[in-house]
């Protein structure tokens, strides 16, 4: 089964925080002035990341929003 767009940026962002040494929502929640639960809705795919959250978490995570969406070039042909 593939997995959906939302649950792809879900997972990027909680490798993103895994990688930079940040285990739970609490300390995200606070570099965004918002709610753990709010955080923890949107890493569980409860409520989609909007764009805007999107730019802010990168550059809360000093990384290019990119890193968090899907390849959607097209595939070549050879």
């Amino acid at each position: 089964m593939r997995q959906s767009t939302t649950e792809y940026v879900a997972a990027e962002v909680r490798a993103e925080l895994g990688r930079q040494g940040h285990d739970n929502n609490t300390w995200l929640a606070a570099q965004l002035d918002v709610s753990e639960m709010w955080v923890s809705r949107r890493l569980r795919c409860v409520t989609e990341f909007s764009a805007d959250d999107l730019v802010r978490v990168a550059r809360v995570l000093g990384v290019p929003v990119s890193q968090f969406l899907p390849d959607t070039a097209p595939a070549r042909v050879a």
